[in-house]
């Protein structure tokens, strides 16, 4: 309990030390602070045992609740975020020895999804970081896998939300998956995501449920316990019991799905132009305008091979006396010339 007072008075310091800077953190860390003492409820030296954890639908909520929502908000990216995360101290709760996960057989018509869930996971959101980053990551995964906050599968876990305004991987629902991968860090994730799914463990994050890169700031790191950072990423697990190991009893589902994602929605949001607001109907003036038609590709002006009176350009007639001198004159010149 004292260590989790500690936490949240350190969370108070920061956040009055962030009003000064044009961000105010109170509101996040009054939150935290009761968070933390509901989750703290049997936690180590409380005397509770917890052999068979289990959480009710509301403690789920506001498990899920840390880290959406107005919590997701980043509060400051570049070198300031990176001091910032610096200042933010290990937690004083203990590392967890988290289990062995290896119960995908390789020969199950399942592995192979599993593990191209999982490598997908490792190489785009840390292609570039040293094996250990690699298998964090992995080790992530799992956890949420075996956590009653989360899907209870690799794939599940990897794409949750991926339909939904935000997504819980980003690389699931902002295009990456449409760039090539490179072939070296590919091969690396995929032999960590079969290491990962054979039961290696990485305990340097123990039951680490969330991470993020030390180049932003979200609301949310301050209402999680730190663990360590490795490379560029910053690992947290819950506060209290829901961060211990026992909480962690879910078992796998049994099988791998992969949802459904449109290759026009990725490219789009690869862009940065994806919206999911309903199209707004182009403003028509009755009698000039021609109705755009899907199957049309042709400028805005120009409607299927049809000219849109409405745009800038206008269709003008020539006048015939005008254009009767104008021919006349061409002709005579021309006729000058020949001589």
């Amino acid at each position: 309990m004292s260590a989790a007072l500690a936490f949240a008075g350190h969370s108070l310091r920061e956040a009055e030390g962030a009003a000064s800077s044009r961000f105010a953190f109170g509101g996040a860390v009054l939150s935290a602070m009761a968070l933390s003492l509901v989750f703290l409820v049997g936690d180590a030296g409380s005397g509770r045992a917890e052999a068979s954890e289990s959480f009710k639908t509301r403690e789920l909520a506001r498990l899920k609740s840390l880290d959406s929502g107005a919590q997701a908000e980043i509060l400051v990216e570049g070198l300031s975020a990176q001091a910032r995360n610096e200042l933010i101290p290990a937690s004083q709760m203990p590392v967890e020895e988290m289990d062995r996960f290896a119960v995908i057989g390789t020969s199950s018509p399942q592995y192979a999804s599993a593990q191209r869930c999982l490598t997908q996971a490792i190489y785009y959101e840390a292609a570039n970081e040293p094996i250990k980053g690699k298998r964090a990551v992995a080790q992530v995964v799992l956890n949420r896998l075996r956590h009653p906050a989360y899907p209870n599968s690799v794939c599940g876990v990897v794409y949750e939300g991926v339909n939904d305004p935000v997504c819980q991987f980003s690389f699931t629902c902002d295009g990456s998956l449409l760039r090539q991968p490179m072939a070296r860090q590919w091969n690396e994730s995929r032999k960590v995501a079969a290491e990962a799914l054979a039961g290696t463990v990485e305990p340097s994050v123990g039951s680490a449920t969330h991470y993020h890169a030390d180049y932003v700031l979200p609301r949310w790191a301050y209402t999680l316990a730190k663990i360590e950072k490795i490379g560029v990423h910053v690992f947290y697990r819950f506060p209290g019991r829901a961060g211990r190991e026992a909480a962690f009893n879910r078992h796998w589902a049994g099988n791998e799905r992969v949802p459904f994602l449109s290759d026009d929605r990725l490219r789009q949001m690869l862009a940065g132009r994806y919206d999911e607001a309903v199209p707004v109907e182009p403003e028509l003036t009755p009698g000039l305008t021609v109705t755009p038609h899907v199957t049309d590709r042709h400028a805005p002006a120009d409607v299927g091979g049809r000219i849109d009176t409405t745009k800038s350009w206008r269709l003008t007639i020539p006048d015939p006396v005008s254009a009767a001198r104008f021919s006349s004159g061409a002709v005579a010149a021309e006729a000058g010339v020949a001589k």
